[in-house]
Parts: structure tokens; sequence; C-alpha cells
């Protein structure tokens, strides 16, 4: 298979048009895209353990972090309580996940990858693939957006806690709190922009993208990602304190590539293990 990417929107900005039709979606709620669809109910209970396969091996979700619960579970995937339990069922079957009971249990992640894994991966992404390489495409574009506005609106009392999530970022030493820290910085400069359908639309976008689950994709909490985006977090940060859009744009957009990569690597690891014909 042949991975294309979709040519830069009109020198990298939105249209008009292209940024009234997402925020139409955003304020709509966000109806699923076809590529993230509600599960097909005939096949409900293999849909959602591929999904969660593949979110899990993406770094949606790392290990020794818990799942969403079931009702969050249900609403995210558009299926049952039965269906989502069955799925959670099969996955502490493989191995990938382990059921802790009382008040702080819960569905646990313990592996990233299965034997199960890479068949799972191969039938979530596979189909979509192109669709999902025109939705990264969109989210740097909106990221950038979303940047230069918060550099353009800023005031002195955004800039603490953007300062302070960008410090936990550094200081994180682990994948876990990396991921944590990271949310927090993206959060803070969507407040920034001063305007609450732009996060919202960042949100939507970030769900699209992780096959459903309003959660960063992190890999297997590589290193050199981690210094990637730890250099561009610092430049964001700095650019914004600045008032500089066409910098703090330009630093975005690139930087959202690294979410991109991760289902990259996942894809190209898969394609490396996929049965002969």
């Amino acid at each position: 298979m042949t991975v294309r990417r979709p040519p830069p929107t009109r020198g990298g900005q939105l249209t008009e048009d292209e940024f009234a039709r997402m925020l139409d979606r955003a304020l709509s709620g966000g109806a699923p895209s076809p590529e993230l669809r509600p599960v097909r109910v005939a096949s409900a209970v293999d849909e959602v353990c591929d999904r969660l396969l593949t979110a899990i091996a993406v770094g949606d979700f790392l290990p020794g972090e818990r799942l969403p619960v079931e009702r969050e579970l249900t609403g995210l995937l558009g299926v049952s309580r039965p269906t989502v339990r069955e799925a959670v069922g099969r996955l502490q079957a493989m191995g990938v996940i382990e059921i802790r009971r009382g008040r702080n249990g819960g569905a646990f992640v313990r592996e990233s990858w299965s034997e199960s894994t890479a068949d799972a991966v191969r039938r979530t992404l596979l189909p979509r693939w192109e669709e999902f390489e025109q939705l990264f495409d969109l989210r740097g574009l909106v990221e950038g957006m979303v940047a230069a506005t918060a550099a353009r609106r800023r005031r002195p009392e955004d800039l603490s806690p953007m300062r302070e999530a960008l410090d936990a970022y550094l200081a994180a030493t682990s994948p876990r709190e990396e991921q944590f820290a990271d949310s927090a910085f993206h959060r803070s400069i969507c407040r920034t922009t001063h305007n609450p359908h732009i996060t919202m639309l960042s949100r939507d976008l970030l769900t699209r993208t992780s096959l459903g689950f309003p959660a960063e994709p992190w890999g297997k909490g590589e290193r050199s990602h981690f210094h990637r985006a730890s250099e561009d977090h610092k430049a964001l940060y700095e650019a914004i304190v600045a008032g500089e859009p066409e910098r703090a744009e330009r630093i975005a957009r690139d930087h959202f590539t690294i979410s991109a990569d991760m289902f990259r690597d996942v894809l190209a690891r898969v394609r490396g293990t996929e049965p002969s014909s």
C-alpha cells in the first residue's frame, strides 16, 4: 500500500469555507466522521476490541493507565454496555489489560502489544488511512490557527498556567506524566484564545485523529519524541509570550506532525508483520 499525503491547503492556511465547516461541526456536537463512525452492530465486540488494541498500540492509553470507564466507552464508541464489557473481557483474556477491583479500580493497560495487535491495527487503520492522513493535515492547520490566535490574544494571567504546564512537561519522569503535562499545556493554549468554540474544535480533531478517544497518541514513550516535543513546547511558549502569531503558527503546525508520525510508525510495524498471501 502506498501512503499518500494530501497537498497543503492554500499555502498552509484554512480557507474561510473550510474553517466554517469545521466550526459548524464542532458547534453541532462533533458528529463522527466516516472513518470514526460508531462501530457496526453486527460485529460490535470485534470492532471495539480492534479499536482499543489499536489505541493502546499508538499510545492513546499507556501501560499502567486506566481505560475510560464503561459508561464513557459506551458513549465514545456508540455501543451498549454489554458490548463494552465483553470486549474488555477479551482484552483481559489476551493479557493486554488487568481488572482491578475497589474504589480506585478499573481496566488498566498491562501491555502495549499482543499477538492480536497487528491484525487489529491493520483492520482499523488500513481501510481508512487516506482519511486519517487528511485529518492529520487538517489538524496541523487548525492547531496552527489556535496557536496564532493565542499569540494575538494572550493576557498576562494566561501565561502562568501555560508556564506551569510547560515546566511539568520538562520535569516529567515517565511517559504517563509527559502525556498528562502535554495535554495540560495544549489546553492552556486553547484557553488563551478566549473562545470556547476554538477549544471544542481542537478537541474534536484530537478525538477524530485518536480513534474516537480524546487522548494524544504517545507511542511507546520514545525519548526522541520527548526531546523534540520539549523543544517545540519551549519555542511555542516563547512565541506566544512574545506575541508572534506567525512564528507560533509555524511551530504548532510542525509540532503536531509528531502525533501523525506515531500512527505511521505503528502502521509501518504491522506492515512489516503482514502475513504473506
